[in-house]
């Protein structure tokens, strides 16, 4: 049965579906950049389009030159959200999370050697 294409189809829709493909983590980020920037730019020109009422959306904002720089072109985070960002979700702080969390086992192995020998 196997030699046969057609049989083979048949064997392989019994199966069911196979599971989609995951992506690598370059994969994944490159994706969430095109995304990103798709939506941005797709936020700009709803944001220059005659149904956006902006004032409407500027009386409700805290920042409106701020917003009035991204529907321009500008980039939608500055410069020191960037930092804080890098700083709390980047490189550095997956090191620091694997030594806190390589920390805490360690402490944990200790208490139980304390433990055992305490008992």
């Amino acid at each position: 049965n196997w030699c046969c294409p057609t049989d083979r189809r048949l064997q392989s829709s019994k199966l069911g579906p196979t599971p989609p493909r995951l992506l690598t983590e370059e994969e994944y980020r490159l994706q969430g950049e095109v995304e990103t920037r798709k939506a941005l730019q797709e936020l700009r020109s709803f944001c220059q389009s005659p149904e956006f009422s902006a004032w409407t959306a500027v009386s409700r904002i805290q920042s409106p030159k701020r917003f009035a720089d991204f529907v321009g072109g500008a980039s939608h985070v500055t410069p020191n959200e960037v930092s804080v960002h890098e700083r709390e979700y980047g490189l550095d702080s997956l090191f620091i999370d694997e030594q806190l969390f390589e920390e805490e086992e360690d402490e944990e192995e200790e208490e139980d050697v304390n433990d055992s020998f305490a008992g």
